[in-house]
């Protein structure tokens, strides 16, 4: 097996916790600056090398743990493939569920699980082989996307209106009724939550507890241990309905905000839909392009890190989202980053571009019903967020 000596420096701005180019894949235009190479993705694929790269892992992911082992060894080519890492994330989540301790990668974590004679320490030192002349732009931007550091001019632009102080009145009249965004400063700084909810604390009060994240429910004091290690495109996100119910002290420690009291749902009692959620994510971590359900409005109050938060009206479709007809599926990019590298740049030139904000922490953002919005966490981030109807949009609700 041929391999790189080296890396190239590939030109973009990366974080220092980057590791070296995933076996040393490269984008498919840098083929035709090299002439004379021969794509080894091809060579080592032998007949399947006719499938895209995203039907070669999905076949890839049908495969158990030991099978992609035994398959890595078959040729350059595959060592490549099977060291996808969301394929060893699968299989991490679909057999442990949340009942796992992250060790440095997926791929690691899964076999110090399930084959712990195995020697883990030598692989986790390295970044692997390097595989020479294989070109890949799915690779390749999955990698990127990981370890991309976010570019100053994603978060210049910031036009959303803020508020303090503002009275109730003002907000229904201003921002409510007509169902226009709005950043509100100081309408959380009475809350326990803001002076007490750091890392210590909440692993304190509920490291034992286990919450959802993502598809499974963690551990909190685990899933902290994998904030602290991961470097993926998508990094999973605690996202937990029931926090309140399973921690009441976290229920008690902050207050709704008074602009956002009137609540139509809470006449349907225990039979209203989730409504109330706590969220804890690292930086990379958010919520793609998507539009509240029940077509409620929420508020979203940052306690700790801070957020980067695009919005569209209702009438926009953001670039690069697909809603079908109903509205009731949404395709869009991958990853939050990848968005914002094929597709911000795009908003530019809108008539109606979107509305844009960082968020900080001890700030609360209303976003209206109907609104499309996109979330990356610009840090670690920890932050309550309710969706609620008010007399303005009940009759959105009612036909929804």
């Amino acid at each position: 097996m041929h391999l790189e000596d080296s890396e190239e420096d590939v030109g973009f701005n990366l974080k220092s916790s980057a590791p070296s180019r995933s076996h040393g894949v490269q984008p498919l235009g840098n083929l035709y600056f090299n002439p004379g190479a021969i794509n080894s993705r091809n060579i080592g694929l032998g007949t399947l090398q006719i499938l895209s790269d995203e039907l070669v892992l999905e076949i890839l992911g049908l495969l158990e743990g030991t099978q992609l082992g035994v398959l890595a060894t078959v040729s350059k080519s595959f060592y490549v493939f099977t060291s996808h890492e969301p394929l060893w994330r699968n299989l991490v989540l679909d057999n442990l569920k949340g009942r796992f301790f992250y060790n440095r990668s997926w791929k690691v974590t899964y076999i110090s699980t399930f084959h712990p004679s195995f020697d883990v320490s030598r692989s986790a030192r390295s970044s692997g082989l390097r595989v020479r002349d294989f070109y890949s732009d799915y690779l390749f931007q999955s990698w990127l996307c990981a370890n991309l550091e976010t570019k100053p001019e994603w978060l210049e632009r910031d036009n959303i209106i803020r508020k303090r102080g503002i009275s109730v009145d003002d907000f229904l009249t201003n921002f409510e009724e007509p169902n226009k965004p709005v950043l509100l400063e100081g309408c959380m700084d009475n809350w326990d939550a803001l002076g007490k909810w750091d890392r210590d604390y909440l692993v304190n009060l509920c490291g034992d507890a286990q919450f959802a994240v993502g598809p499974v429910k963690m551990r909190l004091d685990d899933y902290f241990s994998y904030v602290d290690q991961v470097k993926e495109e998508r990094p999973l996100y605690l996202f937990d309905p029931k926090f309140a119910e399973k921690i009441p002290t976290l229920g008690s420690e902050y207050d709704v905000p008074v602009y956002f009291r009137e609540d139509l749902f809470s006449v349907l009692g225990n039979r209203r839909p989730d409504y109330r959620w706590i969220i804890i994510g690292p930086a990379g971590s958010g919520s793609s392009f998507h539009i509240d359900p029940n077509s409620t409005s929420a508020w979203n109050a940052v306690i700790r890190g801070s957020k980067k938060w695009i919005l569209f009206p209702p009438d926009v479709v953001p670039p690069g989202v697909h809603p079908s007809p109903d509205g009731a599926e949404v395709a869009c990019p991958v990853s939050i980053i990848e968005w914002f590298m094929n597709f911000y740049d795009a908003t530019k030139d809108w008539r109606k571009r979107p509305i844009e904000c960082i968020c900080k922490a001890g700030e609360v953002i209303f976003v209206p019903n109907g609104w499309w919005h996109l979330v990356i966490n610009l840090e670690e981030s920890v932050a309550i967020t309710q969706n609620y109807v008010s007399r303005y949009a009940f009759l959105f609700t009612l036909s929804f």
